[in-house]
């Protein structure tokens, strides 16, 4: 399977195509063939939360703190985005 992945912050120059293991869902899981997906200001965030200070971050100080130990204090801890899909149940 291919996806767009990043593996550190920084501008769009930083994602990249490549091929991924397909993932096996678990018991309470299902897995879904993805068509499309959308790009929105919470991936652009994630991508540059490096260099997001706790100023330019749009929410409380104590959500910030929570996002950067939850994105990763100096690379991404997740290195595929996007939370919003179109696709089909893949059996």
């Amino acid at each position: 399977m291919k996806a767009i992945v990043y593996t550190k912050y920084g501008p769009p120059d930083v994602l990249h195509l490549e091929k991924v293991t397909k993932p096996a869902p678990k018991d309470n899981e299902i897995l879904i063939q993805i068509y499309a997906t959308s790009v929105n200001y919470g991936d652009i965030t994630a991508r540059n939360f490096r260099e997001i200070s706790p100023r330019k971050f749009n929410m409380l100080l104590l959500f910030w703190i929570f996002g950067k130990i939850a994105f990763g204090l100096i690379k991404p801890r997740i290195n595929i985005l996007g939370s919003e899909f179109a696709g089909k149940l893949n059996q």
